[in-house]
């Protein structure tokens, strides 16, 4: 498929994937509608990309301005649920309401947005709904419980979404799942009381680039995959682990979890081990 002169709609773009996803698009043809929390970012983007791209700053999880946003954006050709957000805690520690904000921005956010745009696309019996899970949608990794359970849930929404409307009314669905990438996402992510953990992981900082990232989702869209794993290395074997070989993963993972709670009665810091270090020991 081509992306010369669709409109297409990027949430998260701002920076990390989505700002990849944005010059990745634009190089093709596309036309860029680019959202996120940070109008001055968003700009920064737009000059870089595509000049003309409309910019449609707006907070995900204020559900009263997400209407408004769609009804902006207009008629959409394609909609990129990236925006998201980490998390980095363990689930004993983890207040109630991180899990809150984790559910609401990774799942019921892209959700709702989902749900706002689908039906001009099945009036239209046109156009594509693209969601950026993870490789944690698949695979239950130490610290990120309350985001391993939006991704998840991510997932099989889009999964049975998919179902509903590719064959009856033409609507794409393509679910994504990246693994480690170079970008915010660990700095950004919650701890256990709530606040932003500041530091990037060792895993996050060896990731992939997110051009590449970003080239391999488009390739992937291009040739029709309604599943996209971006992911190398250990991570990528443990997303497929997850099918052929459950209970070998769930040992290796739980070998991980052992030893973070070790850290934690030590009264040490509990810091993420890379899924690829994991299932080599």
């Amino acid at each position: 498929m081509s992306f010369e002169g669709q409109r297409i709609w990027i949430t998260g773009a701002s920076s990390g994937i989505g700002a990849a996803l944005a010059e990745a698009f634009a190089a093709r043809g596309a036309r860029l509608v680019l959202s996120g929390r940070r109008r001055e970012a968003l700009a920064e983007v737009a000059a870089r990309v595509q000049r003309d791209a409309l910019i449609l700053p707006f907070e995900a999880t204020d559900w009263a301005a997400l209407p408004h946003a769609a009804a902006r954006a207009g008629p959409v050709d394609m909609l990129v649920n990236n925006a998201g957000i980490s998390q980095r805690s363990l689930a004993v520690d983890t207040r109630p309401e991180v899990y809150r904000a984790l559910i609401e921005t990774d799942l019921l956010a892209p959700v709702w947005l989902t749900q706002l745009v689908l039906p001009g696309m099945v009036e239209r019996r046109a156009g594509h709904i693209v969601g950026i899970s993870s490789v944690a949608g698949r695979v239950g990794t130490v610290l990120r419980t309350g985001y391993c359970a939006a991704k998840h849930g991510l997932i099989g929404y889009l999964d049975a979404l998919r179902a509903e409307v590719e064959q009856a009314y033409g609507v794409r669905v393509t679910t994504v799942l990246p693994g480690s990438v170079r970008t915010q996402v660990a700095a950004n992510a919650l701890q256990a009381d709530g606040s932003v953990r500041g530091d990037s992981d060792a895993n996050i900082d060896a990731g992939m680039d997110p051009a590449e990232c970003a080239r391999r989702i488009l390739n992937g869209i291009e040739e029709e995959e309604r599943e996209i794993i971006v992911a190398e290395g250990g991570e990528a074997f443990a997303a497929g682990l997850r099918f052929t070989d459950p209970e070998r993963l769930f040992d290796m993972l739980s070998k991980a979890g052992d030893q973070l709670a070790k850290e934690r009665e030590k009264g040490g810091r509990p810091e993420p081990a890379r899924v690829s270090q994991t299932l080599r020991n």
